[in-house]
């Protein structure tokens, strides 16, 4: 389980946790998001799937205030999140990770989570600069959390490690640590299985799991269609800034205008049947639905 703090946000029966209604963003002359509507419930793991540059990215970095919507708006457990900025979305319980990796790399394993454990500390200015015994309680235990962290994670040996220097799939880890170090209720993971082989991919999966069976609501955008359709429980389908389907796995994998978007076949319904039953066969077994070395450019 995850080491349980007094803040932590404890699973209960299902109930929403985060509701966005009509989310627009324009750049220029493109509308990346188009009146986009969802709600994620507690225990959840929700996915978010399309072809590139339909609009994922964009709408993750709506939700964490990286980007203004033009219109529209978004209830994450009572705050409006497009008022608020990034770092007090993070205060709130939404944390995230993002496509490219980003560590400090010059830092060790060990303090690039201490440092996503800071937003839940007390000590101000003036116990940093006097270092005073509060301050000193305080920091240790910062560090013995972010220890727990990296072996809930699996990479608890690696913890004096220089970031850089992990492999890719213990550095993707080391973002979910830091990422957890901050006691989110909900946590959005951007392509997070991307670049990883199977196995790699495997670990990752149960990690997933293990995350949410400990109480901690999870997005996912993900490329690897395996993945998404065995792990997630209901998934949102985006393709050019609209909202194309949403629903259980095995309801959008049979959805006529999922398998359109994937095969891009033209006008919805004209696609061969054999061709159709092609594309819901890939939707359903494995992530050749979409490349997974791609990046959504949205």
């Amino acid at each position: 389980m995850i080491p349980a703090t007094e803040n932590m946000h404890a699973r209960s029966m299902p109930e929403l946790l985060l509701v966005a209604s009509k989310l627009s963003k324009r750049f220029g002359g493109l509308q990346a998001l188009s009146e986009v509507s969802f709600s994620i419930c507690k225990g959840d793991i929700y996915g978010l799937i399309g072809p590139n540059g339909a609009g994922k990215t964009t709408l993750f970095n709506v939700l964490t205030s990286l980007y203004v919507p033009e219109s529209g708006s978004c209830n994450f457990m009572g705050y409006q999140l497009t008022r608020l900025k990034p770092h007090q979305i993070a205060v709130a319980g939404l944390a995230r990770t993002f496509q490219n990796i980003r560590l400090f790399g010059n830092l060790s394993a060990i303090e690039n989570v201490m440092i996503g454990r800071h937003i839940r500390t007390r000590a101000g200015v003036w116990g940093a600069i006097t270092r005073n015994k509060r301050t000193r309680t305080e920091e240790h235990a910062i560090e013995q959390r972010a220890h727990e962290l990296l072996d809930y994670v699996g990479i608890g040996h690696r913890a004096n490690d220089v970031a850089q220097s992990l492999p890719y799939g213990d550095q993707r880890r080391l973002e979910i640590a830091r990422a957890l170090a901050t006691e989110p209720a909900l946590l959005a993971l951007d392509e997070p299985a991307a670049g990883m082989n199977a196995s790699e991919t495997l670990v990752l999966r149960r990690l997933i799991e293990k995350i949410r069976d400990d109480g901690v609501t999870v997005l996912l955008i993900e490329h690897d269609m395996k993945l998404v359709m065995g792990l997630c429980n209901r998934v949102l389908v985006l393709d050019y800034g609209k909202v194309l389907a949403e629903g259980r796995p095995t309801d959008v994998q049979r959805n006529p205008k999922v398998i359109e978007a994937y095969l891009g076949t033209g006008a919805a319904g004209h696609a061969p049947a054999s061709q159709a039953r092609h594309a819901g066969t890939v939707l359903n077994q494995a992530g050749a639905a979409v490349d997974p070395g791609n990046k959504d450019k949205s």
